[in-house]
């Protein structure tokens, strides 16, 4: 019962500046994923020595050239029995900017209320989400490479594109990285575990303080 007591009295405590000033920055950095990609692929053959880009967003595909490297993009993949990279191929491009812009209210909520308890749901709520998109791009791609069409012109073993690194395909060089929204997004993880951290670390310091005043005011 201590121990429980304990713990609800470590969420009901008030964080200080410091960790309501990272957790503010934190929901500032998911500003980037509206304006900027979140991922990278580029794509290197004999005939494209230059390349072919495509920029993923949280709510689009994005091709190098003024868009025009995705629609080349899509006619090699017409040939191996892939299916075309659409928007619509996508439905994490219908909810990922909507809980990204909850979870940045969820922070701006623990900026005001300023609870060790605000910030342990919106940290794990944060961390589940970035786990989850994750794993979504991923098994995207995991599908994309072993749905092929048995009717294809050219027949290749299904395969997975790299989701970090390079990896070589029939006679494509391709290369995946994360973007600036990405790095954003872990900016945002880290602030947030920094933040807990700090609330947590605060917590400690004042209990002797606390478990002294307690019997002496007994």
């Amino acid at each position: 019962m201590h121990g429980l007591a304990r713990k609800n009295r470590f969420l009901d405590q008030t964080i200080d500046a410091r960790a309501r000033l990272m957790v503010l920055v934190a929901a500032v950095l998911l500003l980037a994923t509206y304006f900027l990609p979140l991922w990278n692929l580029t794509m290197f053959a004999p005939q494209y020595p230059e390349g072919l880009r495509l920029d993923i967003y949280s709510y689009t595909l994005v091709g190098g050239n003024h868009g025009q490297d995705i629609k080349e993009i899509n006619v090699l993949n017409h040939y191996i029995g892939m299916r075309d990279l659409v928007n619509q191929e996508f439905t994490e491009f219908q909810w990922m900017p909507f809980v990204i812009g909850a979870l940045g209210l969820l922070m701006l909520r623990t900026v005001v209320h300023a609870t060790v308890a605000a910030l342990v749901d919106v940290t794990m709520l944060f961390v589940y989400f970035g786990a989850f998109s994750l794993w979504s791009f991923g098994y995207k791609l995991y599908r994309y490479g072993h749905d092929l069409s048995p009717t294809a012109a050219v027949q290749v073993p299904p395969f997975m594109p790299p989701m970090f690194g390079g990896q070589q395909i029939a006679n494509f060089e391709v290369y995946s990285y994360p973007r600036a929204a990405s790095y954003a997004m872990a900016g945002t993880i880290v602030l947030l575990l920094g933040a807990l951290g700090w609330a947590w670390w605060q917590a400690r310091r004042a209990a002797p303080r606390d478990e002294v005043a307690g019997p002496a005011a007994s």
